[in-house]
């Protein structure tokens, strides 16, 4: 069976990790190694789960950990050459990862990574490089889209495959304009490569989501300018207007930024 957790889903940090009885993938690792090791002891799972590293983007709040857990459990880490590139020059990773372990991957090529098959797409975002991944495990698609300035036309497609779907819903529009950021982080935010708000979230589901979709988290939920209730209140309310009826065609969570989620059985 085919499992999720997310260990943290914000500024602060975020960390997800996807696996089987037999295999697992750790998808970015912006939390402390510390953190990690507790997370995992207190949901009686081995470290030695981690089969492998999928890393999204080379922002702290993405990569703070991965040289110390890749080096200590000699993990190999899959991201694309301008992120491995981005990683190594980030002050705020104080271990970098082993040239040994380093894997390049490219987007729009799958990879066979243990029992999953991976395909890394393009996600607009002010970061070195950034990709999206469809993670594919017997007849389900794993999304993870995360830090996107707006969806592209790729995103649509890949929105469109999910059986599950991690997905930004980062701000609400009024709270940013009201809000005491400078206008400058404001501009950062809402252009084409900051994040998504909850609308455009909205909009992107319900206009390329298809009927396989069960499942959706919304991740990377602003502390400052956004609230969970009120993500979750704006995508559901938008997903109506389209005809999609939350808890009947379809799941809706919320991920916590701070705190671990709880275990999501996926069954399709």
């Amino acid at each position: 069976m085919l499992n999720f957790i997310s260990f943290g889903s914000g500024s602060s940090g975020n960390c997800y990790f996807l696996y089987t009885e037999t295999d697992g993938l750790l998808i970015d690792i912006g939390i402390g190694i510390r953190a990690i090791k507790k997370h995992f002891k207190d949901y009686g799972i081995p470290l030695s789960s981690i089969h492998n590293i999928l890393i999204t983007h080379d922002h702290a709040d993405h990569v703070k950990s991965v040289g110390c857990l890749s080096t200590e459990f000699n993990l190999p880490v899959f991201t694309t050459t301008l992120v491995h590139e981005g990683i190594l020059r980030n002050f705020c990773v104080q271990k970098k990862i082993k040239n040994e372990c380093k894997r390049y991957i490219e987007k729009n090529i799958s990879y066979q990574i243990g029992e999953f098959k991976v395909t890394p797409f393009g996600v607009p975002h002010d970061s070195t490089d950034n990709v999206g991944y469809a993670i594919e495990y017997k007849d389900d698609v794993f999304c993870v889209i995360t830090d996107a300035g707006y969806i592209t036309d790729e995103i649509k497609t890949y929105i469109n495959k999910a059986t599950f779907l991690v997905i930004q819903a980062n701000y609400d529009h009024e709270m940013l304009m009201r809000g005491p950021y400078p206008l400058r982080l404001k501009e950062r935010i809402l252009s084409d490569k900051g994040h998504l708000s909850n609308a455009e979230c909205g909009k992107a589901l319900a206009e390329n989501m298809s009927e396989k979709l069960k499942k959706i988290w919304l991740c990377h939920v602003s502390d400052n300018n956004n609230h969970p209730e009120l993500a979750r209140k704006t995508v559901e309310s938008i997903l109506a207007s389209y005809g999609i009826i939350v808890g009947c065609d379809v799941s809706l969570d919320v991920l916590k930024r701070n705190t671990p989620s709880g275990i999501f059985s996926l069954i399709s």
